[in-house]
């Protein structure tokens, strides 16, 4: 049968014949009760998972914080979200000049008023206080104390002098946390930037030339340095109360989730592995994913999770094709450096160490990865840019599988496995 690829706009046919393609990797189908989004969120409040209703925790005259995230995760729709959060603590008792909203934007740029209001509504922008975090303003961030992986914890000093701090977010497998959502909107989402930084850091093994942490990776909590790091930091805020949501490959609502940060938190986590998780039997010799098109493959920097994903069910020293037409460039100044500015591992690492981030942890991966594997990255964006990696640039998926037969000694041979929307599928091999 034919398969095909996403890429951009385009679908791009799999040139393969049937014998060879072994798996196809897709996510699980999940059956989930259906709702309107404002419906799911109202099924969320009136069930919350290990606290009282969010209505029976605060009270009139209490200064209430809610933390959402910034307009890089606009499809949360936090002003949905807060539309029905609202309305619920408007019936307790709190007033809107007791409640403020901090976007959680991490070390990401600063944003407009007109971003920060289309993020809430223009209702509630005009309504409720909507600040937007700063990691570098020293005199708006408290210590609160330092981490057992000595991370210090410095925060947004009004969620910090708040009676209560709310969280909305989503999760999804992340690279470094394992899961967003949760903690993630406490550090590195209102952290300051050394906060986040020592955290980040902890992806990485001690000592120059060690490489990075293997228990760092998407789906990992147990063990995972940095997400423990996150969540001990997170508990010195010690949230009142948390909604996380979980939406589909097209960010449909499928479920929300409310009440504790932690346990709240693991019931969406749990959800989204058994959507999204595939077990495999083996590692495969050849791997070919699609980020997902456009926006997933918009440039370098956005389809990191698929490139993470294929290191997870490929053959050590085994083929990667990968699709990503990248028509906006890089996406981070920090990829791209990481990727143009150096002629060794070793140097990147140094330099990575020296100044984390994780567009800087993304172009790292991307040059490591082709230091251990045959790497086919298939995109419109010139070869001249990835001259100083080990990198195969190829402009067609056709030319892609050419190489890999090339290779291979001039005949591709091995079990392929496609995986159609990488961004999402995340493999894991049965023990």
């Amino acid at each position: 049968m034919a398969h095909y690829l996403k890429y951009g706009n385009q679908e791009l046919k799999v040139g393969l014949a049937d014998e060879q393609i072994k798996l196809v990797m897709e996510a699980n189908h999940v059956e989930l009760p259906t709702g309107t989004f404002h419906a799911l969120i109202e099924n969320a409040l009136d069930n919350p998972i290990g606290t009282e209703r969010i209505e029976d925790i605060v009270k009139p005259h209490e200064k209430v914080c809610i933390i959402i995230s910034d307009s890089t995760r606009s499809w949360q729709k936090p002003g949905m979200i807060l539309t029905v959060l609202l309305d619920r603590l408007g019936k307790a008792g709190v007033k809107d000049e007791d409640i403020i909203i901090i976007s959680a934007r991490g070390s990401h740029r600063a944003q407009t008023a007109d971003e920060l209001r289309f993020l809430v509504t223009d209702n509630i922008y005009d309504r409720i206080k909507v600040v937007d975090h700063n990691c570098t303003d020293e005199e708006n961030l408290t210590y609160l104390g330092t981490t057992s992986r000595e991370t210090p914890v410095k925060l947004n000093s009004i969620a910090v002098n708040s009676d209560h701090v709310i969280l909305i977010g989503a999760v999804l497998h992340h690279f470094l946390a394992g899961f967003s959502g949760g903690r993630k909107n406490v550090i590195p989402g209102i952290a300051a930037r050394d906060t986040i930084q020592a955290n980040h850091k902890l992806a990485l093994n001690d000592g120059i030339g060690s490489g990075g942490n293997p228990l760092v990776k998407s789906g990992q909590l147990e063990g995972n340095p940095v997400h423990m790091d996150m969540l001990e930091g997170a508990l010195m805020l010690n949230p009142s109360f948390i909604i996380n949501i979980v939406v589909d490959d097209n960010y449909k609502l499928l479920k929300a989730f409310a009440g504790d940060m932690v346990k709240a938190h693991a019931k969406a986590c749990e959800l989204v592995d058994r959507m999204n998780s595939v077990a495999i039997d083996r590692r495969y010799p050849v791997v070919i994913a699609s980020a997902g098109g456009y926006p997933k493959d918009m440039n370098v920097y956005q389809p990191l999770k698929t490139l993470c994903h294929m290191l997870e069910c490929t053959e050590p020293g085994g083929i990667m094709i990968m699709l990503s037409e990248s028509r906006e460039g890089f996406g981070s100044t920090d990829t791209e450096m990481q990727i143009t500015g150096y002629y060794n591992m070793l140097d990147r690492e140094k330099a990575l160490r020296e100044n984390y981030s994780i567009g800087a942890h993304t172009g790292y991966l991307y040059a490591d990865t082709a230091e251990k594997f045959d790497f086919i990255y298939v995109t419109g964006f010139s070869p001249e840019n990835f001259t100083k990696t080990k990198m195969h640039i190829v402009r067609t998926l056709d030319e892609a599988l050419k190489l890999a037969a090339k290779l291979q000694g001039g005949k591709l041979s091995g079990d392929v496995c496609l995986i159609p929307n990488g961004s999402v599928t995340l493999p894991r091999i049965l023990r």
